[in-house]
């Protein structure tokens, strides 16, 4: 009589097995590729956080450049400056959907003249242009093609400023930053796929008899790569929390230096921009999204790689 052998359990009873005795030993490479992953992911998150930090600088700076506008007057021989000057701010307050017009002192011309020419210059005989700041409406705008033809007829040499040519080159670029750091991410991301593709393909065979029993007494295919995949989803979960805790870490004291270097002299534009720069909610939401982009193309790539390899096994 041929001995009679117990029924194979369901595969919801090995589940106390790999809590009890786990198949993949959690000290197998662990340190090693949670090192390999923070690296990777600090890149990522540096990527990813840079062009949300750009990007929402930007809006905010396009935001502010659309309501203001300005009028540069040139020095002109035989031409009273100050009179121009009166003249050119009388013209903008006058225009429907301009709310102030502040013409700028020679001394406050001066001065944004400084981050080049240095401070403490005497710039009495040079013809230094002069400004006048338009703050426009939002909701009623300036007819400003009207009023660059009244300044160019009545005072000479006198020129609008609507700042397109900034916002359009502003866009430029921050678009390029973005689609960069976007490639760079994916690149990044697929940097820590092959990582631990590698990392469970060695830890397979080298636990291959284990799997062979686990399948005669009726584990799934499903059941080791969920192992697997926990497994490894938990350490590029860890890895990607210490590269995006340190990528945040740097972007912050980037931002804070940013910010402290801006001194009195430097241009409005460059203040505008730096004061723009801050670690907001979309920077930080970017930079965590990269820690969990980690844990889950860990726990994917590696329930691939662990049907991949018993389909190949079996």
């Amino acid at each position: 009589m041929s001995p009679v052998l117990p029924p194979r359990p369901p595969p919801d009873a090995l589940a106390p097995l790999g809590a009890r005795f786990p198949i993949v030993p959690r000290g197998a490479g662990g340190g090693a590729l949670v090192a390999v992953i923070a690296a990777l992911a600090f890149l990522a998150a540096l990527a990813a956080g840079t062009a949300a930090l750009v990007a929402t600088g930007s809006a905010q700076w396009r935001a502010a450049l659309l309501g203001e506008a300005t009028v540069q007057i040139r020095p002109i021989g035989g031409r009273d400056m100050e009179a121009d000057v009166e003249r050119a701010t009388a013209l903008a307050r006058a225009t429907p959907g301009i709310l102030s017009a502040e013409p700028l002192s020679r001394a406050d011309a001066e001065r944004l003249l400084e981050p080049w020419l240095g401070a403490g210059l005497d710039l009495s005989e040079l013809p230094v242009p002069r400004l006048v700041i338009l703050k426009l409406d939002p909701e009623a705008r300036p007819d400003l093609p009207r009023l660059a033809l009244r300044l160019k007829i009545d005072v000479p040499g006198a020129s609008l400023d609507d700042h397109a040519a900034w916002l359009a080159r502003l866009s430029q670029v921050t678009a390029s930053i973005v689609v960069l750091a976007l490639l760079a991410v994916a690149l990044v991301l697929a940097a820590s796929a092959g990582a631990i593709a590698f990392a469970t393909r060695g830890a397979l065979a080298g636990h291959r008899d284990v799997i062979e029993v686990l399948h005669f007494v009726g584990a799934e295919p499903g059941f080791v790569a969920r192992l697997y995949a926990w497994r490894y989803a938990r350490i590029g979960l860890a890895g990607g929390l210490v590269g995006s805790l340190a990528a945040a870490l740097l972007l912050a004291l980037a931002v804070r230096f940013s910010l402290g270097s801006a001194g009195e002299g430097a241009l409005g534009e460059a203040d505008a921009l730096a004061g723009a720069l801050s670690m907001g909610p979309a920077t930080y939401a970017a930079i965590a999204v990269i820690a969990l982009a980690d844990g889950a193309v860990a726990g994917f790539v590696t329930a691939l790689t662990v049907k991949r390899f018993l389909k190949t096994a079996g």
